[in-house]
């Protein structure tokens, strides 16, 4: 079976700076345009971003990684040719990296920084870098992380980045995904996917959850304070819903915080337990937890247990969202799990949204919500605080001409 592929390049130009002395800076700045208008003529499908003035974006997607290669070095080629500003020519020195993995083997967030990890590497190196994710993310010493594990999050080494959620009709932000991150002193970033699991095979996901609550809380003073009165949603594991203590705790925290908290689990969550799971997702439900289910379609979905949920929202799969608009089944699964959901009186929020023709798809099929790179990738507190202040959303246009039009160093976290 043929395998499609998902890949984040970035075209760094190198010697901007003396480009802008010489052409001055109003000329300097469509020198990443002019990267962009070379690379999509270059190569059909290929979707490019001028993400800063000296840096472009692209994303495009292959059947093999032999494929890709080819596509990268058709552009390093092609952007060795000089280019032609106010009647003269000039050579760019392109500094270019990618990443590539295969469609659903790896986090977004994670392939994107392993594309601006290349591209430290290319600077370094004065080469073209490759980073070929397909073998799964860096191993990690288990036993070294769950030692490290209990002492992260006192040694601030715990952060949360958030992703908005928006509301189609409305045009507006209606919620945003808190996801946890851990920066660790020697390993560096670590995603969620290496260190999850981990804390709960060694009973610590307790611990880290109540402390992303508390986190929570705590932001969403800071938003309320700007104006900005938003549900945050926090992953909660299957575990804790049968945690007689956590459900306790959580409760509680909900309640003296006065926070606006939505829980998102996911199907197998429940199966678990099920008698359990949903006793305790009415507790929350009673202390004005909003309940979303995440992941739909991606586990064993059981209506069953659907009807007996006290869920206000479901969120299907980026598996059905990503080829919403290159398959034929999935745009009708994904439209049978909006009726299915509104009949049950709960909104839908899409996963994935990547593109503006399946966010007009979506918005057709009459999806409440969309969240994706489209809109913006998971950000600071500090860079959604100024997302929310700046950015005006018009999602009849480009999301990515307001969201990604920034200096590289707005979407990293310190």
């Amino acid at each position: 079976m043929t395998v499609a592929w998902r890949v984040v390049a970035l075209a760094e130009i190198a010697n901007f700076a003396s480009l802008r002395r010489h052409l001055g800076r109003l000329c300097a700045d469509r020198l990443s345009t002019a990267l962009v208008d070379r690379a999509t003529g270059c190569i059909a499908g290929l979707r490019a971003t001028a993400v800063a003035r000296s840096l472009v974006e692209f994303e495009l997607g292959s059947t093999d990684l032999a494929a890709i290669e080819t596509a990268v070095e058709m552009l390093r080629v092609a952007f060795e040719a000089p280019f032609e500003f106010e009647g003269d020519r000039h050579k760019l020195e392109i500094t270019f990296a990618a990443a590539a993995a295969p469609v659903g083997s790896t986090e977004d967030v994670r392939l994107v920084e392993e594309a601006e990890g290349a591209l430290e590497q290319a600077r370094a190196e004065f080469r073209t870098v490759l980073r070929d994710l397909s073998a799964g993310t860096p191993a990690f010493d288990r036993l070294s992380l769950i030692r490290d594990l209990p002492d992260a999050i006192a040694r601030g080494e715990m952060f949360l980045q958030y992703q908005p959620k928006v509301h189609v009709r409305r045009q507006e932000i209606a919620s945003a995904e808190a996801l946890v991150r851990w920066q660790h002193p020697r390993r560096g970033l670590i995603l969620p996917g290496d260190f999850i699991t981990l804390a709960e095979e060694s009973r610590q996901i307790d611990a880290l959850t109540l402390w992303t609550l508390d986190r929570v809380i705590a932001d969403q003073r800071i938003l309320r304070a700007e104006g900005r009165d938003l549900t945050i949603f926090i992953n909660i594991s299957g575990q804790l819903l049968s945690d007689a203590e956590f459900v306790a705790s959580a409760c509680r925290k909900v309640r003296e915080g006065g926070a606006k908290i939505g829980f998102e689990i996911t199907e197998t969550a429940v199966i678990r337990d099920p008698q359990s799971a949903i006793a305790n997702l009415r507790k929350f439900d009673e202390v004005g937890i909003t309940i979303a289910i995440d992941d739909y379609g991606a586990g064993l979905s059981s209506l069953a247990y659907l009807k007996e949920l006290p869920a206000r929202e479901l969120k299907i799969d980026k598996m059905f969202i990503l080829q919403l608009t290159s398959s034929n089944r999935d745009p009708l699964i994904v439209r049978s799990t909006i009726d299915l959901a509104h009949a049950l009186e709960m909104e839908v929020t899409a996963e994935g949204v990547e593109t503006q023709a399946a966010l007009a798809l979506l918005t057709v099929m009459g999806c409440d919500m969309v969240q994706g790179y489209l809109l913006s990738r998971p950000i600071s507190i500090e860079a959604f605080r100024a997302f929310l202040r700046d950015d005006k959303l018009k999602l009849g246009g480009d999301g990515r001409d307001s969201m990604f039009k920034r200096p590289a160093s707005f979407w990293r976290t310190a």
